[in-house]
């Protein structure tokens, strides 16, 4: 479906950014990874992507929490792939606390990377695809750009910013061949909310999976985790020509959770 594409994925070296990096080489695009981690366990996946789905497959790490870096990794990445036809923002952090309370240190470093970072790297892909005439810019907001929990002010203005970023660069760019769409996942077990899943526990004095559904009950209806695999179908959708009037959109991964 995508073969011959480039993709470059943000925050893609472990969990939803690997999935959708992984898909998108199933189907045939070359991919540049991106993201800290274990440099031998990275390789291996790097390496893994071109053995099994016969695809270019790079590794470029950069500092996404500032502008400059940010865009010359953009740049970097079109000039190693020959061109960016695909980009993923995926890459993000979490923290939680009350507003009066959140550490300033925690806010700047959210909304550099959830939110800036999605803002410099468009600006830099833009002129790439502009160029050729096709491109798919594809954000993976959340369903807290969509509604609010409390306890997450950084998380959820950065995820709403990111949602009306999609709007407005879908609208800048309609009939010139590059889309922009957000997904929209409610709860996926990834690292970070294991990392609530482990809190919930210990403040309920229950066990990890009883947590686990207390977590779901509370906003999931489907009471199941989305999955990494189905953010990435989602993703190849999006990429697809089958998405090409799909542009400013919200795609919304939550088991029902935004239907209230």
């Amino acid at each position: 479906m995508l073969k011959g594409k480039h993709a470059v994925v943000t925050g893609s070296t472990s969990g939803i950014g690997l999935s959708i990096a992984r898909e998108l080489a199933a189907n045939g695009a070359n991919v540049v990874l991106n993201g800290f981690g274990d440099p031998d366990a990275i390789e291996k996946e790097r390496a893994g992507l071109e053995q099994e789905f016969g695809v270019k497959s790079y590794y470029i790490n950069a500092d996404l929490s500032k502008a400059e870096p940010t865009r010359d990794f953009i740049n970097k990445a079109a000039q190693t792939l020959g061109g960016i036809d695909i980009l993923v923002n995926n890459a993000g952090i979490q923290h939680t606390d009350l507003i009066e309370d959140f550490p300033i240190d925690r806010w700047d470093a959210i909304i550099g990377l959830n939110l800036s970072a999605v803002f410099h790297g468009t600006a830099a892909a833009l002129p790439h695809m502009k160029k050729q005439g096709w491109g798919r810019i594809i954000n993976i907001a959340s369903a807290h750009g969509l509604v609010a929990s409390a306890n997450k002010s950084a998380y959820v203005a950065a995820k709403h910013g990111v949602v009306g970023l999609t709007k407005v660069t879908a609208l800048e760019n309609a009939g010139n061949g590059v889309t922009c769409n957000a997904i929209c996942p409610g709860w996926v077990r990834t690292p970070l909310v294991e990392k609530q899943i482990e809190a919930l526990a210990k403040k309920l004095n229950v066990d990890i999976e009883a947590a686990a559904k207390e977590l779901l009950a509370e906003k999931q209806p489907s009471l199941q985790f989305v999955t990494p695999k189905q953010l990435a179908g989602a993703a190849v959708f999006l990429a697809s020509d089958a998405a090409e009037q799909m542009t400013g959109t919200t795609l919304s991964l939550d088991g029902g959770w935004t239907a209230r």
